[in-house]
């Protein structure tokens, strides 16, 4: 009888063990991990018919221009005062890279908002459906709300040439 009381002890205190370390693993690979999306969830985001105006910037780490507005679209984030806009930062960085260069790149730049992965396939395909104008380079922004867009293949010099363009594409409405 005496020995199976320790016995029962050290295999508790081993599960116990055990757990803690698969919640601490589970949890460190959350905070460092990357949705990644396909043609069918980046179409069902943009196609959302609610209250909230999305806002899409297609980029990647290693597209100079794109980093470069990167500031811009966090500012935009972190003064939205609204839950009636949403921006999603669109990675079009390879997914096998998402560990290895992205996750430290979205960490060294202090990146806040939102990133996703998207991995669409070929791209002579969904260029098109994100918008017909779209010739593929980046950086470029896709406004959606109810079912109305707007679409821009250009870089922002500004935080509030941003602003600009989202409200250019909200008084449209008003009008």
């Amino acid at each position: 009888m005496k020995k199976l009381f320790p016995e029962a002890i050290v295999l508790f205190f081993m599960r116990l063990c055990f757990f803690l370390l698969i919640s601490i693993s589970f949890l460190s690979n959350k905070a460092t991990s990357q949705a990644v999306i396909g043609r069918d969830v980046l179409q069902k985001l943009i196609n959302k018919q609610d209250d909230t105006l999305r806002i899409f910037n297609f980029w990647a780490s290693w597209c100079k221009p794109c980093v470069q507005e990167l500031p811009y679209f966090e500012e935009l984030n972190a003064t939205n005062n609204t839950k009636k806009q949403k921006l999603y930062l669109i990675s079009l960085d390879f997914p096998e890279n998402i560990k290895r260069k992205l996750v430290p790149f979205i960490k060294n730049k202090g990146i806040h908002s939102e990133v996703i992965v998207f991995d669409g396939g070929n791209p002579n395909v969904w260029i098109s459906e994100i918008d017909t104008s779209w010739s593929g380079s980046i950086p470029a922004t896709l406004l959606s709300f109810q079912g109305r867009k707007q679409f821009q293949e250009a870089s922002f010099d500004s935080t509030e040439q941003l602003q600009e363009f989202i409200q250019n594409f909200i008084n449209r409405f008003k009008s």
